[in-house]
């Protein structure tokens, strides 16, 4: 059971789809428009969201960083374009995965559970990292560099899970996407690399003088200790 947040203007659609997932064991919560939306991450603190694009007070890629502000949950935004440049914008802007209009409730279930799946459920059973001064609790979710506690978002904590996974191996940039972001193609790079530098400067330090996160040209990168 998972409790869900449907944000949907559509009466028809919100009505169906929180219906099929109702009758798939989940919770839902169903609002009609962003700012209510918004309010109600906060209120209901749902497990996921799931966020129409398409809605009448405010534009969803408003709503999507206004629920990054207040809430690391994992949103799935619903939107009618599928072109690569698109997907990589609603991936920047904080969306955990994606579906193209139309869609179905059994695909909607379908994305609820695997996107739960890769951020955060497997990782209950790994054990500590210890790559010298830095230490990844994969259970807790913390990060310590020299022991002072590291603040990173769910998908910066995520990026540097997938690379702990393989101390000492070259990762490619594909093969974080598809860890990382569900998305089993090419063309993110800018996605990883964003990230990437966000990361790295939490750790205090840059891809011109690396200390943990190091970049091998023309192939991936690796997470070595330090």
């Amino acid at each position: 059971m998972v409790r869900v947040l449907l944000v949907e203007d559509d009466d028809a659609i919100r009505t169906s789809l929180g219906k099929s997932l109702t009758a798939a064991g989940h919770v839902v919560t169903a609002i009609g428009t962003g700012a209510e939306g918004v309010a109600a991450v906060a209120r209901e603190r749902p497990e996921v969201v799931l966020l129409d694009l398409g809605l009448p007070d405010l534009d969803g890629r408003d709503v999507l960083a206004m629920v990054r502000s207040v809430s690391d949950v994992p949103v799935i935004v619903a939107t009618a374009r599928d072109d690569d440049a698109s997907v990589v914008k609603l991936l920047d802007a904080g969306a955990d995965d994606y579906v193209i209009k139309p869609f179905s409730s059994a695909q909607i279930d379908a994305r609820i559970r695997a996107v739960l799946r890769r951020l955060g459920q497997d990782q209950q059973g790994e054990s500590l990292v210890d790559l010298g001064a830095l230490r990844i609790d994969p259970r807790s979710r913390e990060v310590t560099v020299d022991g002072t506690p590291v603040d990173l978002t769910r998908k910066e904590f995520d990026l540097l899970l997938a690379l702990s996974r393989r101390p000492g191996a070259v990762v490619t940039k594909r093969e974080l996407l598809a860890e990382v972001w569900g998305l089993p193609w090419g063309g993110g790079d800018r996605t990883v690399d964003v990230h990437l530098s966000w990361l790295r400067r939490k750790l205090g330090e840059t891809a011109a003088e690396p200390r943990f996160i190091h970049s091998v040209r023309g192939v991936g990168i690796k997470l070595a200790g330090s």
